[in-house]
């Protein structure tokens, strides 16, 4: 008896242990910036914060130009030394350091200077001027006449009149940096990214601390630049050709259609989709996350985000009679994922990285929604057989088609379950079936030819080696004779041929 409850506690400890294996479990702490500054990190950011990564960002960048430098200089170096050595004139070689030189420090102002030179009362006018040189091939912010464009520049121009004075100043530097992306449209999209992000610091600050706005008024202000300067770029920066952001979004696509056969028990989700509030909010929750892509603001995809994760804490909290936690929302996100595999998602992710008011990534509800969906994401693209407890050659199984997760036996269904799904499954056994048969037959079809390429085989090696025994030796066909009145040229000897003689009677 002893020994029976030994083993009975041993396999419910195992078995306790293989269930908490199962859950997928992400601290809390995982989800801030790595470098302890107590914002959200992101994974596209290497796991910093917006502020951090930009600091480390300008840092390798200054860092880079540096060595560009110092390289640039010693190869100079290097060429006068031969330029000296062949006896060449000293005025060629200073023309020649002194045109790299203007041409070295041009390229680095050009890498070096961000927006904060629009805000300089120096560089303001240089800045007009290059802009009406500009204008005059094509026009830069009317080229977008369509309605929502229209709407949302009136709404951001009624919005400014509550500003007075600040207002006037926020419109023209709006359109002071419309222009300028729009003229430089040859630069990366990260130089375009940090462009915008600096403009909204810039921004901030001075309607913090010149004009003396209150907090919740500066926050309404940011969104409505964001939304009036983001609407008007949005066909220019969302998944340009220059990046590989198609490419990845094509990626994870196939990715979550061969997960197709992910079962939420397999994700530990708790939410039961058989009440009929669960399986509403289930919905919802799928809407939102696909009406994502159809906006053209990053704080409107971003507003999507949060609607699908409040739907998913209200389904949890129904299922469970309790509140949610962080450690049930997020396998619920991954599996909301799969089951709505979203269009373009890592298109948007990097849109709302890219051009998103940093201070919402950074904190708040809207930042700890979108970490944990960029923390879905990259479970995807990593989920293997360890992460949902199965063994390699399921896994496997599952991935290439080849069979599916055991389905509900028609017998278990409860009575008030309608027909249609009764019969959905019936069906499914049925092509489950027809699957393992097609199979066999198409196993002892390759069977059958390889018995057949074995006998051909045989059947040659067969006569091959009898030939070689026996060979068949072949003569030469005799000479024919010839006719008997012919006339014998060689042989002279033969008597003439017998001649008809005539008798007198």
């Amino acid at each position: 008896l002893f020994l029976s409850l030994t083993l009975f506690s041993l396999n419910r400890k195992k078995m306790n242990l293989k269930s908490e294996r199962r859950g997928i479990h992400v601290d809390q702490s995982e989800l801030l910036c790595k470098k302890g500054c107590g914002y959200y990190g992101n994974p596209a950011w290497q796991g910093f914060c917006s502020k951090c990564w930009r600091e480390e960002y300008h840092k390798a960048r200054q860092k880079q130009i540096q060595e560009d430098w110092e390289l640039a200089e010693r190869l100079q170096r290097e060429e006068e030394e031969a330029y000296a050595s062949s006896q060449s004139t000293q005025g060629a070689q200073s023309l020649t350091f002194s045109k790299f030189e203007e041409k070295k420090t041009n390229e680095k102002t050009r890498k070096v200077t961000t927006v904060k030179k629009f805000f300089t009362a120096s560089s303001r006018t240089g800045a007009k001027k290059e802009i009406q040189e500009a204008k005059a091939p094509s026009p830069s912010i009317n080229r977008q006449a369509s309605i929502e464009t229209d709407r949302v520049s009136k709404e951001f121009i009624e919005f400014l009149k509550t500003y007075h004075k600040p207002g006037q100043d926020i419109y023209k530097q709006c359109k002071l940096v419309l222009d300028t992306m729009n003229h430089k449209k040859d630069l990366s999209i990260d130089e375009q990214s940090e462009c915008a992000q600096d403009f909204y610091q810039n921004v901030a600050e001075k309607l913090q601390t010149r004009w003396k706005v209150p907090p919740e008024k500066v926050e309404k202000a940011m969104d409505q630049i964001e939304k009036y300067i983001m609407t008007r770029q949005y066909k220019y920066v969302f998944c340009p050709e220059t990046t590989d952001d198609e490419k990845k979004d094509l990626a994870v696509q196939k990715r979550i259609r061969a997960l197709h056969w992910v079962t939420p028990q397999m994700l530990c989700v708790p939410v039961n989709e058989e009440i009929p509030e669960v399986s509403d909010m289930v919905v919802k929750a799928i809407t939102d996350i696909i009406e994502m892509d159809s906006k053209r603001v990053p704080r409107d995809k971003l507003a999507c985000i949060t609607k699908c994760s409040k739907h998913i804490f209200n389904a949890i909290k129904i299922t469970k009679n309790e509140p949610a936690s962080a450690d049930d929302f997020l396998p619920t996100l991954i599996y909301i994922v799969l089951k709505g595999n979203p269009p373009r998602l890592q298109s948007n992710i990097q849109y709302i990285t890219r051009f998103c008011n940093p201070s919402r990534l950074m904190t708040g509800e809207d930042g700890y929604y979108f970490t944990n969906l960029c923390c879905a994401v990259a479970f995807i693209e990593k989920l293997d057989a360890q992460s949902l407890n199965l063994s390699q050659e399921d896994f496997d199984r599952f991935m290439t088609g080849q069979t599916s997760p055991k389905k509900q036996e028609s017998d278990s269904f409860s009575p008030d379950v309608c027909l249609g799904v009764k019969q959905m499954y019936k069906n499914l056994d049925l092509l489950s079936q027809l699957n393992e048969r097609q199979e066999r037959i198409v196993n002892e079809a390759k069977k059958l030819e390889k018995d057949l390429i074995d006998w051909t085989d045989g059947i040659t090696k067969e006569v091959q080696d009898i030939v070689e025994k026996y060979p068949l030796e072949i003569k030469p066909k005799n000479q024919a004779l010839a006719a008997i009145d012919s006339e014998n040229v060689e042989n002279d000897k033969l008597p003439p041929p017998l001649q008809p003689q005539v008798y007198a009677g």
